[in-house]
């Protein structure tokens, strides 16, 4: 007797991933239930077996790339670092994490106008809880004097902002591998707040 259990959880995935790859290149107003269903090979009414709405079904995507960011970041940040080792363990997860997830980070900022309110504000939470850990580096070495810095919060935003464009136009094959490319974003980082080793 099959494995209908397994089965619905290799389904509600496919939903996610083709979902996430027609949001991706087409955004979120421009795909329908029934391009889903399409995609996955399914009947659309089998989508509300496991999505009761496109909306949930955004908003899944959304929380699931944040929580997975957030665990990752965390598990790339050493407790006690100086703040200089830090914000340089920082700057190159995010940067090497965000060239891996390109559709996860387009949705994430593309798309949260899509959200409703209830979404929206699960996923500003999410957002400022991974702001925040950059943030506290950057306070820490203010505090210390180790970073060069005016507000925290804006420096924040600046830096995420600047490392979070490496998916725009990083593509493998091209000149500097991926390697290569984080160890810039990570000096550039480090002589952005004023980090004199």
């Amino acid at each position: 007797m099959p494995d209908t259990r397994a089965a619905r959880t290799n389904t509600k995935d496919d939903l996610r991933s083709h979902a996430r790859q027609l949001f991706a290149r087409h955004g979120y107003e421009g795909v329908s239930m029934r391009d889903i269903a399409g995609a996955v090979g399914i009947r659309q009414s089998a989508i509300y077996n496991h999505f009761p709405s496109k909306q949930h079904l955004l908003a899944d995507l959304m929380v699931r790339h944040m929580d997975r960011l957030l665990d990752a970041m965390r598990g790339a940040i050493t407790p006690h670092q100086t703040p200089a080792d830090a914000l340089e363990a920082f700057a190159r997860f995010h940067v090497t994490y965000h060239i891996d997830q390109p559709e996860d980070v387009f949705l994430a900022y593309m798309e949260l106008r899509s959200l409703d309110d209830a979404g929206r504000k699960t996923i500003l939470a999410l957002r400022d809880a991974y702001e925040h850990s950059l943030r506290d580096i950057l306070k820490t070495g203010l505090a210390t004097g180790a970073f060069a810095i005016g507000d925290p919060a804006v420096t924040a935003r600046a830096l995420l902002a600047m490392m979070t464009g490496v998916t725009v136009w990083f593509k493998d094959g091209g000149a500097l591998d991926r390697q290569a490319v984080a160890d810039i974003y990570v000096r550039t980082t480090m002589q952005a707040v004023g980090y004199k080793p």
